[in-house]
């Protein structure tokens, strides 16, 4: 909950009559005193905790041009069209604009005419605009350099660009402005990666809780995935807006097609779509309820869309971070939101084909087979997902009671004596085969394959009838993920044994694997409530008040249309539930409600007035 606010604090008050807000989250009023005070830092927030204002804040609170190194258009813009409707001055530098468009923005810029000048990594670190940059100095001022997104720093990571490295350059030529480096993503190593290379050695760092309790986190072994991803959306996000990550392109394509069949408005996304096309999407996700984009990982970062209840993967993510960084595009409103992902022993060898296939050094390959493997611990944890998701980043946690092996704990059962049957089976057919034909052997199936390899005969066959193919396909799979078998793609994905294996076979060493318990449809009405700290809790509705609701997003819905703007940025869905709630009959009480500032109260507040004693008449 954000303290009271003080009237007498110049930053408070600029939150207050910009942005709306009452007051700030913790830790965003300490992060914006040390920046606006002059000083460095390094911040670490979750995403949907309010990083955006740790910088817009200061910049505004200082003299002169805060510049703000963005690695995507699409958040680049998002972010300007935001500022502007509460009336700062702001301004991007990228691609999308022409030269004539380019010169008036940097004329503006050297005029003192520009608060916030968003700016992509590639362009900033040019001598074009480095000189611009020290004219800029000169004459208005730089009030801070923000550089989000910062962990695209790391090599190791997910995002890796390589202008961010050379982002150091800000320190050498400007030391005397202040730098706030940004990121919702990075383990520990990274975090001192960001240090090390942005020059931030000496900078504070503000380091908020991982946590995103109201995410409820789900993984489910997969059978036929876009069936078992059409049965949760139908039972517990039936018309609501959401993404679907795939693997490949044409893997998005036809889940799309599939989904939007089986009528779920699904649109693709992905970098082979023609540019028009792609940006089409993007809007109608962005200004339409209940779009479900099926996109490639190419999409979503930059899309500051709060009501997004559900992020689902079909492929398994290559690393922690990357799972947690898509997922946390899910309830960035802070109502409750899911996390869901189906997953299987192809995952797995995909994943590590990919990895060994790359031209990638072989330092590099180890530190990709390192983050796979921590992914998948979290998929085959028997215990709390978040208490492993957070302990990857360094954070202590205990059991959350809000994802699905809380809710429906797995069984840990001795799996020793079938564990063992695997691995013989694996040996005695040559370590030449991959899963669907082991089983085959294990359970008796007669195949051409079987016969041709002579495999019938082997003392191996058909031991082991009592799993069904379900059943083994798990037990290779978490083999695979405790290191007993590795997926040799030299020999085109079979599985082989590794030195971990032989005290199982010799029977010196038992194994214990989870066996997932039957989860049960929730719905919507059963969803546990967990807001993210500090986020407003949205008041109950009545009736009436639910029916004002659905004026006020129609007449948002009319708005957006019109400036061709997402529904959001015009006001959040927490501003609206707050309007129709409280009902306010003057400017006076308008003002009050959070997330309506001095601009937007002037711009909309007569039409909002009027909407509501229209429907209280």
């Amino acid at each position: 909950m954000a303290p009271p606010p003080n009237p007498a604090d110049p930053a408070e008050a600029l939150l207050r009559r910009v942005f709306g807000h009452r007051g700030f989250r913790a830790p965003q009023g300490e992060i914006v005193r040390h920046v606006a005070g002059g000083g460095d830092c390094l911040v670490l927030m979750p995403t949907g905790g309010g990083k955006s204002l740790c910088y817009q804040v200061p910049a505004l609170l200082r003299p002169g041009t805060g510049i703000v190194v963005s690695p995507l258009i699409a958040l680049m813009q998002d972010q300007v069209q935001a500022l502007r409707l509460n009336g700062v001055r702001a301004e991007y530098l990228n691609s999308s604009l022409d030269a004539r468009q380019a010169r008036a923005v940097e004329q503006a810029l050297l005029a003192g005419e520009v608060d916030l000048l968003y700016v992509a990594p590639e362009r900033l670190v040019t001598e074009g605009f480095l000189g611009l940059l020290a004219r800029l100095a000169q004459g208005p001022g730089i009030a801070l350099f923000a550089i989000d997104e910062a962990h695209c720093v790391s090599q190791w990571g997910h995002d890796f660009r390589p202008e961010y490295l050379q982002l150091s350059v800000l320190q050498a030529r400007f030391p005397a402005v202040p730098r706030i480096a940004l990121t919702a993503t990075a383990d520990p190593q990274t975090r001192e990666e960001i240090r090390e290379r942005l020059g931030l050695d000496q900078a504070r760092v503000f380091l908020s809780s991982f946590d995103r309790p109201n995410i409820r986190y789900a993984i489910v072994d997969k059978d036929d995935a876009r069936a078992q991803l059409l049965r949760f959306i139908r039972d517990e996000h039936d018309g609501e807006c959401g993404i679907v990550y795939c693997l490949s392109r044409r893997k998005v394509d036809e889940t799309a097609q599939w989904l939007a069949a089986h009528g779920v408005k699904a649109l693709p996304y992905h970098a082979g779509m023609d540019q028009a096309e792609r940006a089409a999407h993007q809007a109608r996700f962005q200004q339409e309820d209940g779009v479900v984009v099926v996109a490639t990982i190419a999409f979503g970062m930059g899309i500051d869309k709060p009501d997004v209840r559900f992020v689902a993967h079909l492929d398994l993510p290559r690393s922690v971070e990357g799972y947690y960084q898509e997922t946390g595009r899910a309830g960035r409103d802070g109502e409750p939101a899911d996390a869901w992902m189906a997953y299987g022993l192809a995952d797995v060898v995909q994943q590590r084909r990919l990895i060994e296939e790359s031209e990638a050094d072989e330092l590099h390959k180890r530190v990709s087979t390192a983050k796979l493997d921590a992914m998948l611990g979290l998929c085959e944890t028997a215990g709390c997902r978040r208490v492993r998701l957070l302990a990857y980043f360094g954070q202590d946690s205990q059991p959350c009671g809000n994802c699905d092996n809380c809710l429906t704990p797995p069984r840990t059962v001795d799996a020793t004596e079938a564990a063992r049957k695997a691995l013989s089976c694996v040996f005695r057919t040559g370590q030449r085969f991959g899963v669907v034909h082991l089983i085959d052997v294990l359970r008796g199936k007669d195949s051409e394959r079987a016969r041709r390899w002579n495999h019938d005969a082997l003392s191996v066959w058909g031991i082991g009838t009592e799993l069904d193919e379900a059943g083994w396909r798990s037990l290779f799979r978490q083999l695979v993920a405790q290191g007993l078998l590795r997926v040799a793609h030299e020999a085109h994905g079979a599985l082989q044994l590794t030195e971990a294996a032989r005290p199982v076979l010799r029977g010196e060493q038992s194994v214990a694997l989870r066996q997932a318990a039957t989860p049960t449809a929730r719905g919507r009405g059963n969803r546990r409530r967990a807001s993210l700290a500090g986020a407003a809790e949205l008041p109950e509705l009545s009736a009436a008040d639910q029916r004002l609701l659905e004026r006020l997003k129609q007449w948002r819905r009319e708005q957006a249309q019109q400036q061709s703007l997402p529904a959001y940025v015009i006001l959040h869905d927490s501003t609206l539930a707050r309007l129709a709630a409280e009902r306010p009959a003057d400017e006076a009480a308008l003002a009050g409600v959070p997330g309506i500032g001095a601009t937007k109260l002037a711009r909309y507040g007569e039409a909002l007035l009027a909407l509501m004693a229209d429907e209280t008449d």
